[in-house]
C-alpha cells in the first residue's frame, strides 16, 4: 500500500510585499487591485517607511475589506528614505515561501499575482516592468475603473499616454503566453531586479542577506538583483506577460547629481562577484563566519556608504 502522505502536493505560501510612504490615495488603489486578483492564493504585507495616521486608518479599514486575504502592516519611524530597511523587516518576518514585491503606487492587473505564481522557478527571480501614467491620469483613476478592469484596457491607456512607444502597448496587450515569452526572450532590456515589480523565493533573498540598507533612493533594488545574479539566481522577464500601472508622484528625496556614483557602485558589485551585503537583514557582526571569504572582507573594508537618491528606471 502506498503512503498517502507521499503524494500530497507541497503548499507554497505566497506573500505580496507592498512598500509605501505617505501616499494613501495611491495605496488605496493598490489594495483595491490586489483585492480583485484572480486565481491566486496569497497574503499581503504593507511595508511602511514611516507613514502618518492617515495610512494607518486606511489599513485598518482594509484589514476587513480585503478579507479573506490576510493583511499585515509593518511600520518604522520616518527617518528619511529607508525603503530597504523596511523591506528587510518584511522579508525577515514573512511566513511565506515566495515573495512578490510591488510599490505602493503601482496598480496590478487582475492576472498579476497569478502570473508571478505560474512563472516562479527554482534558481530564478522574476523581473517585470510597469506603465508610467502621466500626472494628469491620476484624476482619471477611480475605484470603479480599477474594480471593473477598465484602466487596464488598451483604449483607456492609449487615451492616457498615446501611441508613443510600442513596448508600452505590448505591455498592455493581453498576449498569448507563447508570444509574450518570445518577446521577453528577445528584449534587450536587462533582467534586473525592479522593486516595483519583481519576485523571488524568500530563501534566495535570505541567502544574499536581502537589501543593502545603506542605499537610498535609486537602484537600491538593482543592486540586490546583481547580488542574486552573483549567487547564481538569474533574472527572467515577465514584462509582457502581465502589467502594472504606475501612479505618478513627486520625489522630494531624489537627487540626480549622484546617479553616476550609484551606477559605478552597481558595476563594482557586479564585477566583484560578491553576493552578501554587510548592511542587510543580518548585520556584519552576526554573519556566520563560514560564509565570509577574504575577498568579501577586502571588498567590505573598501565599501563606503552610498546615499542613493537618483532614479534609475528599468521599467
Amino acid at each position: 500500500m502506498s503512503n498517502p502522505t507521499a503524494t500530497q502536493p507541497t503548499i507554497v505560501r505566497t506573500e505580496v510585499i507592498v512598500s509605501t510612504y505617505n501616499n494613501p490615495m495611491a495605496l488605496n488603489y493598490v489594495l483595491l487591485a490586489l483585492a480583485g486578483q484572480r486565481d491566486a492564493d496569497f497574503s499581503v504585507c504593507v511595508a511602511d517607511d514611516g507613514s502618518d495616521k492617515v495610512t494607518h486608518t486606511l489599513l485598518e479599514n482594509w484589514s476587513h475589506r480585503l478579507s479573506p486575504i490576510p493583511l499585515r502592516h509593518i511600520w518604522q519611524p520616518d527617518d528619511g528614505f529607508r525603503k530597504n530597511t523596511i523591506l528587510n523587516k518584511a522579508i525577515d518576518s514573512s511566513q511565506a515561501d515566495y515573495l512578490i514585491f510591488i510599490d505602493g503606487d503601482c496598480v496590478a492587473r487582475p492576472d498579476f499575482i497569478a502570473c508571478h505564481i505560474a512563472r516562479r522557478t527554482e534558481g530564478v527571480f522574476l523581473s517585470g516592468g510597469m506603465i508610467r501614467l502621466p500626472d494628469r491620469s491620476t484624476s482619471a483613476l477611480s475605484e470603479e475603473g480599477i474594480g471593473s478592469g477598465e484602466v487596464f484596457r488598451l483604449n483607456w491607456i492609449v487615451a492616457q499616454i498615446g501611441l508613443r512607444k510600442l513596448s508600452v502597448l505590448l505591455k498592455v496587450a493581453v498576449l498569448p503566453m507563447v508570444l509574450a515569452r518570445k518577446l521577453e526572450w528577445l528584449t534587450p532590456v536587462k533582467r534586473t531586479w525592479n522593486g516595483a515589480n519583481s519576485s523571488a523565493w524568500r530563501r534566495d533573498l535570505i541567502a544574499v542577506n536581502g537589501f543593502d540598507e545603506s542605499l537610498r533612493y535609486g537602484a537600491e533594488d538593482v543592486e540586490m538583483g546583481v547580488r542574486l545574479n552573483n549567487h547564481g539566481i538569474v533574472g527572467q522577464h515577465i514584462r509582457y506577460s502581465t502589467c502594472l500601472l504606475h501612479i505618478e508622484h513627486l520625489r522630494g528625496y531624489a537627487d540626480a547629481n549622484i546617479v553616476q556614483r550609484n551606477k559605478a557602485y552597481v558595476r563594482e558589485v557586479r564585477k566583484s562577484g560578491i553576493d552578501w551585503t554587510a548592511n542587510g537583514i543580518v548585520k556584519l557582526a552576526a554573519r556566520p563566519p563560514v560564509a565570509e571569504t577574504e575577498h568579501d572582507r577586502s571588498f567590505s573594508s573598501q565599501r563606503q556608504t552610498v546615499h542613493v537618491t537618483a532614479e534609475i528606471d528599468n521599467a
